[in-house]
């Protein structure tokens, strides 16, 4: 701490991404019009899809701001882009092989994708809480100001996370979600504060040291890595003889990060939102079913059963598309590198895939264990507000993290 505010260049870079969250949190207190506060409290407090998607709107859903859509349409179009580059040869090559200035065209259609994504994810929002009589007494106007309103916000929120990634320190996206879910920690300290109950202080003491234990296990595994031996060939050029030396290729225990668990909720959410719709419809048959998707709910057995099995088979899903072996083993050979004991092309990718397989199964097994331990501790324990673990604190890790990482590499530049 003394370094960071010792050093120029990096306490600048701290005050601007804290004068970019201030900027932020502003943001986030400002509302749409037309809003029936009441009802929105309501609906927030019993909906847990709209509670997720307040998560990655990093707050800004809970009063309908102006940046209630959050980072969302952005996040969803950079992975949209990601699965793209499996089915479209040309943006993989920019993607894997036009190294710096490839990355940055991919992230400027990656932009460019945010805008419709925010106008479909608005008009989508806005209407369902029209329809929830959230938002009363609407002219035609009125919709189509909120929605240029919540399209603006959210490039205006995605802008602001570039800005603080280049100018400040650390990924600037990563930041403002990790912000929104810490400002909620005041509110839900304070409760626990007025609902304090001296017998239940075992309880606590028990939740603290579990919570002590999940958030150790969680860096554990974030930060576990597989190192495969690399060693370059000797090579003679002119009088001189270059390469020959030996490192090794990190693979990381957990590639997917959070991303297997956003998908899986997506999936398990959405018969709720459904429910929703129909329950507002007078058929019988439509009731019936209405009753049947809201009862799929986080209390249920089968429900976090369908939660590990969705977050398992997504992890290896999005690390098979995220993570190429043969193009990776096509770089080695054109390097001159090889693993040692492994025949250099489709062997060492065939190989790379084999440990790869491997040390996924772990990170699917880690990452499906702690989406559903909130479920299980419920379970137990019967207390809904202790819920630990989850996409929130997986976040919270990674992100802090990547930001302690960023700070050392700045600090070790000013002592070089």
């Amino acid at each position: 701490m003394k370094l960071i505010w010792t050093d120029t260049i990096l306490r600048k870079r701290v005050l601007f991404v804290l004068f970019a969250l201030i900027v932020f949190r502003l943001l986030a207190s400002i509302p749409i019009p037309g809003i029936d506060t009441v009802e929105l409290n309501r609906f927030l407090t019993n909906n847990q899809f709209f509670g997720i998607l307040n998560i990655f709107s990093g707050g800004g859903l809970s009063n309908l701001s102006v940046i209630m859509l959050g980072v969302g349409p952005y996040i969803t179009g950079s992975i949209i882009m990601q699965l793209l580059t499996i089915m479209v040869p040309s943006l993989k090559r920019i993607y894997h092989e036009e190294g710096e200035a490839g990355r940055k065209k991919f992230a400027q259609y990656s932009r460019l994708l945010t805008v419709p994504l925010a106008a479909v994810q608005g008009f989508s929002l806005l209407y369902i809480l029209e329809k929830q009589n959230i938002l009363t007494n609407l002219t035609a106007f009125d919709r189509l100001t909120n929605l240029f309103i919540v399209i603006a916000g959210s490039v205006l929120l995605m802008w602001i996370g570039e800005l603080v990634s280049e100018f400040g320190i650390g990924n600037g996206v990563s930041l403002i979600i990790f912000a929104g879910i810490v400002s909620r920690l005041p509110s839900w300290v304070s409760e626990h504060i007025f609902t304090f109950d001296v017998s239940q202080i075992p309880l606590y003491i028990l939740f603290a040291v579990i919570g002590i234990l999940i958030l150790a296990g969680i860096v554990l595994v974030t930060e576990a890595e597989r190192p495969i031996p690399v060693t370059y060939a000797k090579r003679v050029r002119g009088m001189k003889m270059y390469g020959g030396g030996s490192t090794y290729l990190p693979l990381r225990v957990n590639q997917a990060g959070v991303i297997p668990i956003i998908f899986a909720l997506s999936i398990l959410l959405f018969p709720q939102m459904i429910g929703a719709f129909l329950s507002r419809y007078s058929n019988v048959i439509l009731v019936k079913i209405s009753h049947v998707l809201i009862s799929f709910t986080q209390t249920s057995v089968i429900y976090a059963v369908l939660y590990f099995i969705f977050v398992f088979l997504f992890t290896y899903f999005y690390t098979a598309v995220t993570f190429d072996p043969e193009a990776l083993s096509t770089n080695l050979q054109k390097n001159g590198a090889f693993i040692p004991g492994i025949r250099p092309g489709l062997s060492t990718s065939q190989y790379i895939s084999k440990v790869l397989s491997r040390i996924t199964l772990l990170g699917a097994i880690f990452l499906g264990v702690v989406a559903v331990l909130p479920l299980v501790m419920q379970f137990i324990t019967g207390v809904a507000s202790f819920a630990l673990g989850g996409t929130s604190i997986l976040i919270v890790v990674s992100v802090v993290l990547d930001l302690i990482k960023k700070v050392d590499a700045q600090i070790s530049m000013r002592e070089y």
